[in-house]
């Protein structure tokens, strides 16, 4: 239990506090947005395939993902999987980085097969007449193009994942929100504690921006040339 010497507690006594939230936020963030990347190159290569089995397995994920409430897809991963006849128990951590990838990543999915889509045929024809195989067509090729077209949306969706991270404090998952919750009921600063709360998922956000900026420019090597041209 969090002990707190009076409601007037000060700043520098909130931050650690909230800082522990923050860090369990962080990792769910990183490590959701890595699962959401790998399913939504799966689901949309699976929504590509010319084979009808893999095709409409991957538009009912994709569909049922994004056509439910994420807050009730926790609640199913951790209330009911437990219950027969699935008997299966995950952590509240474990849980959380597979609820938001796999919500995430049916979202991303979509986005992914519209950028891959948006590759110009020709270069695809292009690199299969050099007796280039289909694999390092699509990883030379396709891939990084597609990665150019799918970074402004897949930013957006980066920036709402750590947002949705904020329901994994109803699996009673210990974090920034949670933290938030705690201390606010037991201070009663409600000003203080919401408005660092506020301010730790803006910085944040914008880091997440910067990482993704860079990204992107690692994909665009020629930008830089272009505008000094």
């Amino acid at each position: 239990m969090i002990l707190v010497k009076s409601a007037g507690v000060f700043m520098h006594e909130l931050l650690p506090l909230l800082w522990d939230g923050t860090l369990v936020t962080l990792q769910i963030t990183v490590f959701g947005s890595l699962l959401a990347v790998v399913v939504a190159l799966v689901a949309a290569l699976g929504k590509l395939s010319r084979w009808p089995g893999v095709k409409w397995l991957a538009i009912g994920f994709i569909e049922l993902f994004r056509g439910t409430s994420l807050l009730v897809q926790l609640f199913w991963l951790f209330y009911v999987l437990p219950l027969p006849p699935f008997n299966i128990t995950l952590t509240p951590y474990v849980v959380a980085i597979i609820g938001l990838g796999l919500h995430i990543g049916a979202y991303g999915a979509e986005i992914l097969r519209g950028a891959i889509l948006a590759v110009p045929k020709g270069q695809t024809e292009a690199a299969l007449s050099l007796n280039i195989s289909p694999l390092q067509c699509f990883t030379h090729v396709v891939l990084p193009q597609a990665i150019i077209h799918a970074i402004p949306p897949g930013t957006n969706l980066l920036i709402e994942l750590l947002k949705n991270a904020s329901l994994v404090s109803l699996i009673t998952l210990s974090d920034l929100t949670f933290r938030a919750g705690q201390l606010d009921q037991l201070t009663g600063n409600t000003l203080q504690i919401m408005g660092l709360t506020l301010l730790f998922y803006f910085v944040m956000a914008q880091i997440l921006v910067a990482v993704m900026r860079l990204v992107d420019r690692r994909f665009q090597p020629g930008r830089k040339k272009r505008k000094a041209a």
